[in-house]
């Protein structure tokens, strides 16, 4: 395969649901979003598309940050013959497919992970390190074998199965901070705050991908001053091959504005 680092990347990034719509609000299917998405795409030098996370979700309105079928592609645009149908029409045009996977929390619909055998089994059992206050969802014990090994299952099946050419991990500084967003944090074993589980799983992630789907991007969203986000595991970093730098957004919108 051609690596996917060689020259530069134009990313669109779109929620499928509200990218374009019938006249009566319904949405279009995966097929029918191929030809159209392809040739907008084309059309305006686009040579990679990110969407907004396409993994099972409970609520329609939302764009799909709280998932709760992690090896479900959405069945509001059809079926997974469908979605392959839509990334082969892409790949045919040259454009890069990058899918964003939420592994950082999980909401606490019953039909879920939540409380999944009744007591704590996907979440971390200190509510202070398995909650995040700010979003009302429970975070993943990153510590345990069995969680590490469903999410490394989970960004395994995204790339086998659907020929992703990159993942866009959502929300990686709410993994790496045990104090973020939250007053009664708990310390490591170090006194300090970072999340010692997380940082290792995403270690792994990152090592797996490279070992065997070389040349697939594993894109960090991060926005703060975290070091080596895209140095080499070997190196000490976290791995990443690109970090999606929010806070060099933010500070050059902010620039453009004044």
């Amino acid at each position: 395969a051609k690596d996917t680092f060689d020259g530069p990347l134009n990313i669109y990034e779109i929620h499928l649901g509200s990218w374009r719509r019938y006249p009566d609000g319904n949405v279009y299917s995966y097929r029918e979003m191929a030809m159209q998405l392809v040739d907008y795409l084309v059309d305006m030098g686009y040579n990679a598309v990110e969407f907004m996370p396409l993994s099972e979700y409970p609520l329609d309105a939302s764009w799909g940050y709280q998932v709760t079928g992690y090896f479900a592609a959405t069945s509001r645009y059809g079926t997974p013959a469908d979605l392959k149908f839509l990334v082969d029409q892409l790949h045919k045009a040259g454009i890069k497919v990058i899918f964003d996977l939420v592994l950082s929390h999980f909401p606490k619909d019953a039909f879920g992970l939540a409380q999944f055998d009744g007591e704590p089994l996907f979440e971390h059992p200190d509510t202070r390190m398995g909650e995040h206050p700010e979003w009302g969802t429970l975070i993943f014990n990153y510590g345990l074998h069995e969680v590490v090994s469903f999410l490394l299952s989970v960004i395994w099946f995204w790339i086998d199965e659907f020929h992703a050419d990159g993942l866009r991990l959502d929300a990686v500084t709410s993994m790496l901070y045990l104090n973020y967003a939250r007053d009664n944090a708990v310390k490591n074993v170090y006194g300090g705050d970072d999340n010692i589980d997380a940082v290792h799983f995403l270690r792994r992630a990152n090592y797996m991908v490279k070992e065997h789907f070389p040349g697939v991007m594993m894109i960090a969203e991060e926005s703060t001053a975290w070091p080596n986000i895209t140095r080499d595991t070997g190196e000490g970093g976290l791995g990443f091959g690109y970090k999606w730098n929010m806070g060099w957004m933010n500070d050059t919108l902010r620039y453009m504005k004044r």
